[in-house]
C-alpha cells in the first residue's frame, strides 16, 4: 500500500463491536490509515457524507438498524468507492466480483480486508472522487438487489426435538426469538424448538416478505401478530400468537418499515 499519503476511511456499521474490530484491524494493517468518521444508520451516514469532505474509501455494512445501506445512495451523492461488509453468502453477492468495488463477508478477516485494500489501491486512479459518483456503484446496487430478489429462501428447518430430528415447514413458524443467549422458534400450534442459527443468520435464510426483524430479539411473521399496541418512546408493542412471556417491541427506528411491510 502507498505509504506517502493518509488513506481516509469512513466506517458505516451499526454494531459497536464490529466498528472497534474494524478500526483495530485497519490500524494493524497500516498506521497510515486514518478513520475520519463512523456512522451507524442511514440517517447518520447521509448527515456525515453531506457535512464532510469525501473520504478515500467507505467500509459499509449492508444491513443497518434503519434499513439497507443502499438507501444512502438514494439520499445523497456518494463520490467515494465502497467496500461492503455483509452476512450474505457468496452466491448472492457474485455480482460484486465483476466490479472494482469489493465485499467482505462477516466476520471480517484481517487477510481479506488487507487484500481488499490492496485491490482498492491498485484501481484507485480509476475513481473520480471530485464530482461524479463512482460509475460502478449504481450498477452494483441494481445487481445486488436483483441477486437478493432471486435468492432461494428456506422452506423448512431441521431441528432436534425430544431426541429426534424434526423437519418443520417455515410456513408453520409464527416467530423466531432469542432467550438467554439461545435461539428458538414457535410454531402456530404452540410448539417451541431450539434452532442452531443466530437471528442474524435466520434473517438471511427466510424471505423478508414472510418475516420481519422487529428488534435484536424477534423475527415475526404477519400471521403471528395478534395485536399491535402503541408503546412509549414511539415504539410499538406486539401481542404474539401463540403467546410468549417476553416483551416483543418494534424498535423506534423500525416502526415505519414495519408498518410498510405489514401493509404489503
Amino acid at each position: 500500500m502507498d505509504k506517502t499519503a493518509k488513506m481516509k476511511i469512513l466506517i458505516i456499521e451499526d454494531e459497536e463491536l464490529a466498528v472497534r474490530k474494524l478500526r483495530k484491524t485497519l490500524e494493524s494493517i497500516d498506521q497510515n490509515i486514518e478513520i475520519v468518521g463512523t456512522a451507524d444508520s442511514i440517517v447518520t451516514s447521509v448527515e456525515w457524507l453531506t457535512g464532510n469532505p469525501s473520504p478515500d474509501l467507505i467500509l459499509m455494512d449492508i444491513e443497518l438498524a434503519d434499513g439497507q445501506s443502499f438507501e444512502i445512495f438514494n439520499r445523497t451523492k456518494v463520490t467515494a468507492p465502497v467496500i461492503f461488509t455483509t452476512s450474505y453468502d457468496e452466491y448472492a453477492l457474485k455480482a460484486f466480483k465483476v466490479n472494482s468495488v469489493d465485499y467482505l463477508l462477516k466476520p471480517v478477516q484481517k487477510d481479506e480486508l488487507e487484500a481488499a485494500l490492496e485491490k482498492f489501491n491498485l484501481v484507485r486512479k480509476m475513481y473520480n472522487q471530485s464530482e461524479d459518483e463512482h460509475p460502478g456503484i449504481k450498477d452494483l446496487i441494481k445487481e445486488m438487489k436483483q441477486s437478493i430478489n432471486q435468492k432461494e429462501y428456506r422452506k423448512r428447518f431441521l431441528v432436534k426435538h425430544q431426541h429426534k430430528l424434526v423437519s418443520v415447514e417455515v410456513k408453520d413458524i409464527s416467530y423466531f426469538f432469542s432467550d438467554d443467549k439461545l435461539n428458538f422458534f414457535k410454531t402456530f400450534d404452540d410448539k417451541k424448538y431450539l434452532i442452531d442459527y443466530t437471528l442474524d443468520e435466520i434473517e438471511q435464510l427466510v424471505s423478508p416478505d414472510e418475516f420481519f426483524r422487529i428488534s435484536r430479539g424477534f423475527l415475526v411473521s404477519p400471521n403471528g401478530i395478534d395485536q399491535i399496541q402503541d408503546y412509549f418512546g414511539n415504539r410499538l408493542k406486539l401481542v404474539l400468537k401463540p403467546s410468549i412471556d417476553k416483551e416483543s417491541l418494534v424498535s423506534r427506528e423500525k416502526v415505519s418499515d414495519f408498518k410498510t411491510w405489514l401493509g404489503k
